[in-house]
């Protein structure tokens, strides 16, 4: 077991989190999975990985700032030193951003900086485009601007549907995802 305790931060399903965990080898313990949703979906699979959660509801809170203070509280209380959003769908912050400073890394459904921010499949469906992807990047104040770790191309072919195009890149960020977080581990 690695020594490095990292949070998965997510909103919804929790696919990207169901395939960290079934990393063989994953180069850091997935030691609390964080949610600001009380009914997602990913809260059940965190269940089935014995990961402890923290349901933080931003709707509790009288400002952004207060909302992540008690989120970094509760990641210093689990000692995490790194940070993986999957499908998390808020912006940090200042005060997660300076207390995870280079150690906040996100995947986004597009090649960036194309089709950044909400439903990146979507805009990349309805702008005819030939081609999207996957990207896992560091996380800075903007919305899907930090520097990029990897990228990984998606064919956008004539059949697609935006299903079927939604299907073929979930397979490479479940696949790609895993192994960034791998090589960044490892490389420290």
């Amino acid at each position: 077991m690695s020594n490095v305790r990292a949070a998965v931060f997510a909103s919804g399903t929790g696919s990207n989190f169901q395939a960290i965990m079934e990393t063989e080898s994953l180069a850091c313990e997935v030691a609390l999975l964080v949610c600001d949703k009380p009914q997602a979906i990913v809260l059940e699979r965190a269940k089935t990985y014995n990961v402890p959660t923290f349901i933080c509801d931003p709707k509790q809170f009288a400002s952004k700032a207060e909302y992540e203070q008690v989120i970094v509280e509760r990641l210093q209380e689990a000692e995490i030193s790194w940070i993986f959003l999957a499908g998390y769908m808020r912006i940090a912050g200042p005060t997660l951003l300076q207390a995870y400073e280079g150690k906040i890394v996100n995947i986004h459904p597009s090649l960036l900086p194309e089709f950044p921010g909400i439903d990146a499949i979507g805009q990349a469906f309805k702008a005819g485009a030939k081609r999207t992807g996957v990207t896992v990047h560091f996380i800075d104040e903007g919305i899907d601007t930090g520097p990029i770790i990897a990228q990984e191309t998606v064919t956008i072919q004539e059949k697609d549907t935006e299903t079927s195009l939604k299907e073929k890149i979930q397979k490479v960020e479940h696949e790609l995802y895993p192994r960034v977080i791998n090589q960044l581990l490892q490389s420290k």
